[in-house]
């Protein structure tokens, strides 16, 4: 066996070239595409000859009506994307043009909001073009694929729409594709691009829209006073009747209730009087408004009136 020569493996359908050939029977034979596969010596047979002369060679006249691209489809579908098998870890990737209408293709591969193309460019009736090669056993880390596909058309004729799928490939269903390629004219896994776009239909869709009832408008935000007194009774009806912590919750609600009236309704400053007593309101209140990012300042005011017991507000 020498370099140069076609054989198949026996323990499988890949036929191709002998490209080196090593000590210990090892071999490496070049398939479809230049994709090189390892064997040993004993995994393969001569075929070129062997067939030649047992077979006989095909006439003439046989080999040039034969198209070496037939086509299937009808004009507008037979876009496909193949999974190769070539061998029982490995997969090709390949995009095949059943039809006789040319196509700029671009395809990638889909990180969340990241992409990078794996081919661009023309796919002509009748071809198939192998772009990349992929683990079985990394399927389920494989990204998205998002192919895209533009109509070349060189004469004036009615436009014929681009479209685009994207396909998320998943063990369970991946295997049940299995199926003789067109053009490629070998079992893959094959995934039809059909066109899923359609003009749409102007009367219907006016329609839908005169059926959808407007959403209403959201309230308008009370302006809460410029000055707000979270004094207790001022807030309940029965003040003696609660505990400590009825009355802090309260006034706690109070204050950020008000608060936030005032930045929704664009008010820049309110003031929130909350007494002295021992001072844990106060403290609560001023620790909530440290933590928030729209408010610019705020201070003690009205010590005159108030001494500590009131705070000013300013709303960014």
């Amino acid at each position: 066996m020498n370099i140069g020569d076609r054989v198949r493996l026996l323990h499988g359908k890949e036929e191709g070239i002998v490209k080196k050939v090593s000590s210990g029977g090892r071999i490496e034979v070049e398939i479809e595409d230049g994709f090189i596969i390892p064997a040993l010596k004993s995994e393969v047979v001569l075929i070129a000859e062997a067939e030649k002369s047992y077979f006989g060679a095909a006439p003439d006249s046989q080999k040039e009506s034969e198209s070496p691209h037939p086509i299937s489809a009808p004009k507008d579908q037979g876009l496909y994307l193949a999974f190769l098998p070539i061998n029982d870890q490995s997969l090709s990737l390949y995009l095949i043009n059943d039809s006789h209408q040319p196509y700029l293709v671009h395809t990638s591969e889909v990180f969340g909001g990241n992409h990078r193309t794996l081919f661009a460019g023309t796919l002509n009736g009748g071809e198939h073009r192998k772009f990349d090669d992929r683990l079985i056993k990394d399927m389920d880390e494989w990204p998205a694929f998002l192919l895209r596909f533009i109509p070349i058309q060189n004469k004036l004729e009615k436009a014929i729409p681009p479209f685009e799928r994207q396909l998320k490939m998943k063990p369970t269903q991946f295997f049940k594709h299995l199926s003789k390629a067109p053009i490629l004219g070998k079992n893959v896994y094959l995934f039809a691009m059909e066109r899923t776009t359609k003009d749409l239909d102007i009367r219907s869709l006016n329609a839908e829209l005169n059926q959808i009832q407007p959403i209403p408008e959201a309230p308008r935000p009370v302006k809460p006073a410029r000055s707000v007194d979270l004094h207790i009774e001022t807030l309940h009806p029965s003040p003696d009747q609660l505990s400590n912590s009825e009355k802090m919750r309260i006034q706690l609600e109070a204050f950020e209730k008000n608060l936030n009236q005032a930045i929704l309704s664009g008010m820049d400053e309110i003031t929130f009087i909350h007494g002295l007593g021992n001072g844990v309101l106060r403290k609560e209140i001023h620790k909530r408004l440290s933590q928030l990012g729209n408010i610019k300042y705020f201070q003690d005011t009205q010590k005159d009136q108030w001494g500590y017991g009131a705070t000013l507000v300013r709303i960014s």
